[in-house]
């Protein structure tokens, strides 16, 4: 099966998969800013969020209300197997076209 996502979608699926049923919306926002260095709205993460979630490649629960969170609880995401397999056909086609440049470019170029 042939998954699509966008390189925001697979940023934060990669995420969600790295933060093992403890990602939420502002706990992938500031490990996006953190590891990559890159500014980005919780808005857009809750975005992508929904939007890999209606693609089946995450699933979302409500987690238990933390006191600091005045009673409010998170929605905890979680990678599904096809979100897997959408992580993984990413890497491969990413790794496809860095095959493809000439080693001599790779060793001169930069």
């Amino acid at each position: 099966m042939n998954h699509k996502i966008g390189e925001f979608e697979e940023i934060v699926l990669l995420f969600v998969a790295a933060q093992h049923e403890e990602a939420y919306g502002l706990s992938v926002t500031k490990a996006i800013e953190k590891e990559l260095d890159r500014s980005v709205t919780m808005s857009s993460v809750h975005t992508a969020l929904y939007r890999l979630e209606e693609k089946g490649l995450v699933e979302s629960k409500i987690g238990d209300a933390e006191g600091n969170r005045r009673g409010r609880r998170k929605r905890i995401f979680v990678i599904t197997a096809q979100g897997k397999q959408a992580l993984v056909e990413a890497r491969d086609a990413r790794m496809r076209v860095w095959n493809m440049i000439p080693d001599y470019v790779m060793k001169f170029g930069w």
